[in-house]
């Protein structure tokens, strides 16, 4: 075996060693994304939820001139918009990448 054959033989070895550590990494970081997606839809679920039981309560009319109450009233408002700009967030990137790969629309 000549010096070129050993230093290719080696060179062959370190390539494989690093592409099966690489793939192990894009496994573990593909499963990583998984478990995040997951969470992120258990999220919005549990904001939908909120969302619509927020919904309820604010539109209950109020029977009492109260600043107190008035301003929960207020809060329960804010916190309402604050769901839902929060699960719009969370799902602009999806609509903008299902929109992308979608293409351009033509007409027949």
């Amino acid at each position: 075996m000549t010096t070129l054959e050993t230093v290719l033989v080696c060179a062959l070895v370190v390539m494989v060693i690093s592409t099966i550590i690489a793939s192990l990494f894009a496994v573990k970081f593909a499963l990583l994304i998984l478990r995040v997606e997951d969470a992120i839809e258990e999220s919005l679920d549990i904001l939908d939820e909120r969302y619509a039981s927020i919904t309820e309560i604010v539109e209950i009319p109020l029977f009492s001139d109260s600043p107190q109450i008035r301003q929960v009233h207020t809060d329960l408002t804010r916190s309402r918009e604050a769901i839902l700009l929060i699960a719009n967030i969370l799902t602009d990137d999806f609509s903008r990448l299902k929109d992308n790969n979608d293409g351009p629309k033509k007409d027949t």
